[in-house]
């Protein structure tokens, strides 16, 4: 597997593998919210920020994370390929090259809470809503 930047090509891919995911480890999220975020996801937030890819050895790309001013703002993973440690080595790739150190987590995704803490992120705060203002709670996590 190699990690390498994403570009604008990549967008269509990166947002399915976003929505597959999202459907595969978000169950408290419904349908319909799934339909409002993708397109803001593909349009507002993808292009404005720093977005990386993981290949396989056939070039497919099977999981990204994107960042900006040293927080991951998004790391997903093809359900096809979870527990391979892709989402490990974007992490880490993002924290010893990207200097992230902060990131946001759904409290709801105990999957993905779990990941994070088992790479070294702790919780420092918690806010009821998202950042688009709905009732999902977000962990606010810091790498120790």
């Amino acid at each position: 597997m190699q990690i390498q930047p994403a570009t604008a090509t990549d967008f269509t891919i990166l947002i399915q593998i976003w929505e597959d995911s999202v459907i595969a480890t978000h169950d408290f999220l419904p349908a319909e919210m799934i339909e409002i975020l993708r397109p803001q996801i593909l349009n507002d937030y993808l292009p404005h920020l720093t977005v990386y890819k993981a290949v396989d050895e056939n070039q497919n790309i099977v999981g990204f994370i994107s960042t900006a001013q040293h927080r991951v703002e998004m790391l997903f993973v093809s359900p096809q390929v979870r527990g391979a440690g892709i989402g490990k080595k974007l992490l880490k790739f993002a924290i010893d090259e990207l200097q992230v150190s902060e990131l946001d987590v759904n409290e709801q995704n105990g999957q993905g809470v779990g990941f994070y803490i088992h790479m070294g992120f702790q919780v420092f705060s918690r806010s009821e809503l998202d950042g688009q203002g709905n009732p999902f709670p977000l962990l606010h996590m810091k790498l120790v």
